[in-house]
Formats: C-alpha cells, structure tokens, sequence
C-alpha cells in the first residue's frame, strides 16, 4: 500500500526566479572576475568560459529548485512489520563552500528506524543530493537531511554522518590535504538509545569507514 504525507517545509530557495540575475547579467559577471584575476576574457581561451561557468552553476546548485521534503512523500507501508535499520552507506556528497564557493568533497550515510512505513532507497541519496546542490556548511547539510527526513517520515529515528574534505582548507588557507571533516546528527532512539547509536555507527564502519563510535 502506498501512503502519500504530506511534505514537511524545507529551506526555500533565497530569491524568486523573477528576482534573479539574468543569463547575461550572470555572464558579464564572470568577465569581470576574469579581468580582476588578472586575465582577458576577450582571448580564444577564455572567450566563452563566462558561459561554461553559467552552465556550470545550473548543475552545481540546482538544488535550489527542488523540494527534498517533496522526494519523500510517496512511502510504502507494506513492510511485514521490519522496524529495524535502514541505513543508505557512502553517498557521493558534492558541495560548495558558502564562504569560498570552494568545493566539499565526501560521503554521506543515512540510517532511520521505521516506524509503519519506509521511503524508496533512492529517495534518500536525492536528498542529500537535493541539499547539497546549494551554498553549504557541512554542519547544517548534516543536519538538513537528518530534520527532513524526521519531519516527513516521523521514524522512530534518524542518524546521518558525514565525512568530506573541503577544498576551502586544503587548496587555500592553511593548505592541510588528507583531512575530512565528520559531523553527525541523531534523532529519535539514535539519539536516547546508546545501544541504538553505537548498532548504527559499527554498520557504518564495517566496510573500513572511518566512523568513530
């Protein structure tokens, strides 16, 4: 039997599409960080560069445009009465730094306790995937996903770690390579239960993951 919830709100995107720069607002835009840089855009090399990066935006942050809360209304109540673990391991994070537009790199692992119902296994990467495709800090990325799936599941828990590197660090900065950043965010039985969280961080780790208890 499939149940339709009704989506919980989640982070609305921070201007209309009628407020937004046009196509070639946002072009002329990067042909003046070109010439700040130090380059001219006008060169063969450059020349159309303003527009791959345009186009490049579209993908980095499309998550704007969508509603993760929406990718978790169609759930499924047929389960035989399984109320134990689900748990999504190692999906691909691709993020951006709010504060330097620099890339985050990693690994998201998402794990609920049903309650009467379960969402489809692709849902939950879509949300990550959702959330990441947006201006980001890896604390309130973990804890987007963590709330949205609370707030439109209802488990009777919800825990997500993720590990990533962030380019903001590693490429400028204090230059510090080989370092990931691990938060994590638990509700409901993973959060009161000690034996509920410490089940779910070793399924976690058992292929190697670097998750500490």
């Amino acid at each position: 039997m499939t149940k339709l919830s009704k989506p919980a709100p989640s982070q609305p995107a921070l201007q209309s599409p009628a407020a937004r720069p046009s196509r070639a607002e946002a072009e002329a835009a990067v042909r003046v960080l070109l010439r700040w840089a130090g380059d001219d855009p006008t060169r063969e090399g450059l020349r159309d560069t303003p527009a791959r990066v345009v186009r490049s935006y579209e993908e980095f942050y499309a998550g704007y445009e969508t509603d993760p809360a929406e990718m978790l209304a169609r759930t499924f109540e047929e389960i035989e009465g399984y109320d134990e673990i689900v748990l999504l391991r190692d999906i691909r994070v691709e993020s951006h730094c709010e504060h330097h537009l620099a890339p985050i790199i990693g690994r998201a692992h998402v794990a609920y306790l049903p309650h009467t119902r379960v969402v489809g296994i692709s849902k939950l990467a879509r949300v990550v995937e959702a959330f990441s495709k947006r201006l980001q800090i890896q604390e309130k990325l973990t804890a987007q996903i963590a709330n949205t799936i609370q707030e439109v599941l209802q488990p009777r828990g919800v825990a997500v770690v993720i590990e990533a590197a962030h380019q903001c660090m590693t490429t400028r900065g204090v230059h510090k390579t080989g370092v990931d950043m691990v938060t994590s965010r638990m509700l409901g039985a993973f959060r009161e239960d000690p034996a509920t969280r410490k089940e779910v961080l070793a399924m976690i780790g058992q292929r190697g993951g670097r998750v500490c208890e």
